[in-house]
């Protein structure tokens, strides 16, 4: 079992918990429409998941692309609202007198969940100027949501030269999962992206924006993967309150539904068990509110 004391507490589903907050929040949007019309919704966003615990917050930087914000919209304004997001996780944190790190948002390019919209050629473009925007305020870039190895070697190649702490976090294929074999939404195994986060000298491997019930055998196969191959990475994971998602869907393509048993009770059973699978990190992603961290934290810690 990690010791209790090494579990690092990530921060819950910012979409989520601005439209609870009463931000501006619609699709296609997204959450990046509270960056555009009312910015200090995200910065009190921020602030609750700290005072619930957090140690790392990250930027509301997820919907900063044309798949959310169109095309026009990104090419004038994508660097300025990823610098935008990047300075109020920043005050957030520093409001805080807390040590608490800061990460870096690269979000699917393309839409979530759908890794066969991924366009590897047009990739580098748009991750530029995210880049470029939130560079100067975070301490580690976070490649989330990820559907396939593809999309995070993309991150990987426009992140060479920088030398801060790398994350990459896959989604897991949850409609009919196997557990023998727990596999990215792509299809590719939990154990090539592991192979993949050595190759590309990432700190950490995570999954989110997956049913919790997935999480514990991905915990184990990459951590049975990296001892294997005499890596150092830290293992985590920050699951969604979603139910399952069918193989065609898209993550904030809809307001999906909440599932009534991952109330911060029903998460914290799954939290624990991750923690005694050996995760390292632990947070929550849609529908995981700062209550849920709060829980976490009195649990865990």
């Amino acid at each position: 079992m990690t010791d209790r004391a090494g579990i690092v507490l990530l921060d819950g589903g910012m979409g989520r918990e601005l439209n609870r907050m009463g931000a501006p929040f619609r699709q296609p949007e997204w959450s990046a429409l509270a960056l555009i019309e009312g910015p200090d919704f995200v910065r009190r966003a921020h602030a609750a998941f700290i005072a619930a615990g957090a140690e790392v917050i990250t930027t509301n930087s997820y919907a900063v692309v044309p798949f959310h914000i169109g095309e026009e919209r990104f090419r004038a304004r994508g660097e300025e609202l990823a610098d935008l997001a990047g300075r109020l996780a920043r005050q957030a944190a520093t409001e805080s007198g807390r040590k608490v790190r800061v990460a870096g948002s690269l979000p699917p390019l393309f839409g979530s969940y759908r890794p066969d919209l991924f366009k590897p050629a047009e990739a580098q473009a748009l991750l530029k100027p995210l880049i470029a925007g939130l560079s100067p305020h975070v301490d580690l870039w976070l490649a989330e949501t990820q559907s396939a190895i593809a999309e995070a070697r993309e991150v990987a190649k426009a992140l060479k030269g920088d030398t801060r702490p790398r994350w990459f976090s896959f989604t897991l294929h949850d409609e009919h999962p196997d557990p023998k074999r727990p596999a990215l939404r792509s299809g590719e195994s939990v154990v090539e992206a592991v192979r993949f986060a050595g190759e590309a000298g990432a700190a950490a491997l995570l999954f989110n924006c997956s049913q919790p019930e997935v999480m514990g055998h991905a915990i184990d196969v990459a951590r049975a993967e990296a001892a294997k191959l005499g890596l150092g990475l830290k293992i985590g994971c920050y699951a969604n309150a979603f139910p399952p998602q069918s193989e065609d869907a898209e993550a904030n393509g809809t307001l999906s539904d909440i599932r009534a048993d991952l109330d911060p009770k029903g998460y914290l059973a799954f939290a624990r068990d991750w923690q005694k699978r050996g995760a390292d990190m632990i947070g929550g992603c849609c529908g995981i509110g700062p209550e849920h961290i709060a829980a976490i934290k009195a649990a865990l810690r």
